[in-house]
């Protein structure tokens, strides 16, 4: 490849640090610090109410527009064929090497505690709860763990598994991905280097998005696997099989429904309220609960309670829970519509506690009297006594995390497909590329530049020129998405911008345009040779950047830029596709000024877009890249990146690469300065 490569000391901090207030080198120390610009935080979350209130309201009509059995019955069978749209194809079962390591004889029942594979080389530690005492076959229960940090050892856990073995139950809980014995990014001590839990599965799932894979997907299929254990043990009745679990459990119950037939009864708890309610009480929800495509597909969580309908399914929720009970409620209404068309009333139930969030004592036993009465056990009222154990004596490994026994890691998987992809993807280039890139973005149809607003123009914010005017790009005006443009001036302008010839200059900021344009040294430079300087703060960055959920999350892997990045996967889309059609958007509301012959300059996160419009927009004839990754296969095959999941492609690696768009822009004479690593660290070898 023959692109410039030139050394710069980065000028912004790499995520997940906050930028830097302090004047930066080159820049005059008398300058005054100010706050960058964000004057629209509530941009991105207005644009996403208004993108699920269509939906969900929508999806509520039709369902309640169902009239007969026939249309209720055609509606299920239109969800479950949605589901491979949502979770992929399954893999091949392969043998699950189950192993005893431990037996614990407690009289009533016996703890088996367990290893087997749900993947060749992926252990799943799991406990079974024998009865004992009882004769004829047993119903069985898979108990599935929310996101505790000891999993099926956390006391609530431990607690109903017991409890329904001393009611005469076969009960099977495992750790889930991430908790209790299988740390995927374990530190050698018995924890985590990243973070227990929801932490572990926001960086798995960030690599496995490049691949083409859910991190949701692999719950279910632990779920499935265990289901097959469950099945296989001596006296389980197979016509009488329940599923329960609660918050990440309910969500994983729920999946379990949805994917596989062979429970007879489920009970989700604290999960199923509405990805509607989540996204509009700005909700950031786990990474394995944000179902890829479900949204874009016409999906809401109790479509997925839906598809075994008239099913016996009882809802578990509490007032006080943050999952929202008019989500709730409503998912009640849609479910009881369709049940009563399928001549399943009864089938259906519905549980709300004073609680929290949690799978109290009220639940649970609403739960066993459920499971009882359609499993046909004569059980006691109430939960029976219980004995907590220690973690210890549930555990399956003998250290307590299966990465001590070698065993492979969810990285380990990604980081092989990655490898086999670049292998069967080839370096794609021209037409060829152009196409690829257009099948992942599925960009909208621009018809002509963008109407805009003509916003107060700056003179004190210590830019290189004395004037700064701004504008509001409508880039989406059915749902009210914005680019905010400014253009640099030498005389102060209130009005709509100035026709022009000749080329011009575009920025995309790192994170602000306006914080980048007063520190950096090399743009202050550019600012001063290029008459037509123009910077847009894409949605997201700078004047848009959010102020929701919690203000100071913006870099957390459960903040606000994951919230949007994540609704816009479940949408069937990505926030870079989002970003990209706001450059070529901009670029088109340029080119009706008269600038049509455009030098990018992209920085950071902004690179990523930027170099995507670049390769699809011919009036960009020349691209400089500050800070740009070096490729998505690194942030694939490295086992801990920090690139955040709204500068992700969903399977990307399976069309492109970032090299492959370096290379197409040679022809634009492209400037690569000091690119990024998967750390957002300057990357080895830069000069």
């Amino acid at each position: 490849m023959r692109i410039t490569i030139v050394a710069l000391v980065a000028c912004f901090a790499i995520f997940p640090a906050a930028m830097p207030a302090t004047a930066q080198q080159g820049v005059p120390e008398e300058l005054p610090t100010m706050e960058p610009l964000n004057r629209f935080p509530r941009m991105m979350q207005e644009y996403l109410v208004a993108r699920l209130e269509a939906l969900y309201h929508a999806n509520h009509a039709r369902v309640m527009a169902l009239c007969t059995r026939e249309e209720a019955l055609a509606y299920r069978d239109e969800v479950r064929a949605k589901m491979p749209l949502v979770f992929g194809e399954m893999p091949e079962k392969t043998p699950l090497n189950l192993r005893v390591t431990r037996e614990n004889d407690r009289g009533e029942y016996l703890i088996r505690n367990v290893i087997f594979e749900s993947r060749p080389g992926f252990p799943v530690t799991a406990n079974i709860y024998l009865p004992q005492g009882h004769s004829g076959p047993r119903p069985g229960v898979l108990c599935l763990c929310g996101h505790s940090s000891n999993a099926k050892a956390f006391p609530m856990y431990q607690t109903f598994a017991q409890a329904l073995a001393r009611m005469g139950y076969i009960a099977l809980i495992f750790d889930p991905i991430g908790q209790g014995e299988r740390l995927q990014y374990h530190d050698g001590e018995g924890d985590s280097v990243v973070g227990i839990g929801v932490r572990e599965h926001n960086v798995a799932a960030r690599q496995q998005l490049l691949v083409g894979e859910f991190i949701g997907t692999w719950f279910a299929w632990d779920g499935i696997r265990a289901m097959d254990v469950l099945l296989a043990q001596e006296n389980v009745d197979p016509t009488r099989i329940g599923v329960t679990g609660n918050s990440g459990g309910g969500n994983m119950t729920t999946y379990s429904v949805a994917l596989d037939d062979r429970s007879t009864m489920s009970a989700p708890a604290c999960w199923i309220a509405s990805w509607y309610h989540n996204g509009i009480n700005e909700e950031p929800i786990d990474a394995e609960q944000c179902a890829l495509n479900a949204l874009g597909l016409g999906l809401e969580q109790s479509d997925l309670l839906a598809i075994q309908a008239p099913q016996p399914a009882l809802m578990l929720t509490q007032e006080q829970d943050f999952f929202d009970q008019r989500g709730s409620l409503d998912a009640r209404e849609r479910l009881e519509h369709i049940y009563r068309l399928l001549g399943g009333e009864g089938q259906y139930a519905y549980h709300v506690g004073p609680n929290v969030h949690g799978y109290w004592l009220d639940a649970r036993e609403a739960m066993y009297a459920f499971f009882s009465a359609h499993a046909g056990i004569d059980a006691p009222a109430g939960e029976p006594e219980v004995v907590i154990e220690e973690d210890e004596t549930l555990r399956c490994t003998e250290t307590g995390q299966v990465d001590d026994m070698g065993a492979k890691c969810i990285f380990d998987f990604t980081r092989e497909k990655s490898l086999r992809l670049a292998q069967e993807r080839g370096e794609p280039s021209g037409e060829e590329l152009r196409r690829r890139i257009q099948k992942l973005l599925q960009l909208p149809e621009r018809d002509g530049p963008p109407d805009y607003r003509v916003l107060r123009p700056w003179t004190q914010r210590n830019y290189v020129r004395s004037h700064a005017n701004q504008f509001v790009l409508i880039t989406d005006p059915e749902f009210g998405a914005q680019a905010i443009v400014t253009k640099l001036e030498d005389e102060r302008r209130a009005a709509r911008p100035l026709r022009g010839d000749g080329p011009a200059l575009l920025y995309l900021p790192h994170l602000s345009s306006d914080a980048e344009l007063r520190e950096d040294e090399r743009l202050r430079a550019l600012q001063e040779t290029n008459p037509s300087f123009f910077a847009c703060d894409y949605r997201g960055i700078g004047e848009s950047r959010p102020d929701t959920c919690r203000p100071e999350h913006f870099f957390h892997l459960y903040g606000n830029d994951y919230h949007y990045a994540s609704y816009a996967l479940m949408l069937g889309e990505s926030y870079v596709a989002w970003r990209v059609h706001d450059v070529l958007s901009t670029l088109d509301w340029m080119a009706s000024l008269g600038y049509d012959e455009v030098h990018l300059v992209a920085q950071g996160w902004g690179a990523i877009p930027g170099a995507l419009a670049a390769v699809l927009d011919d009036r960009v004839e020349r691209v400089t890249l500050i800070n740009a990754p070096t490729s998505y296969a690194e942030m694939a095959e490295t086992k801990l990146q920090q690139w955040p999941v709204s500068s992700l492609l969903p399977n990307v690696l399976e069309e492109f690469d970032m090299p492959d768009l370096y290379r197409e822009l040679e022809a634009k004479h492209l400037q690569m300065i000091e690119p990024w690593n998967a750390m957002m660290e300057p990357a080895e070898g830069a000069k």
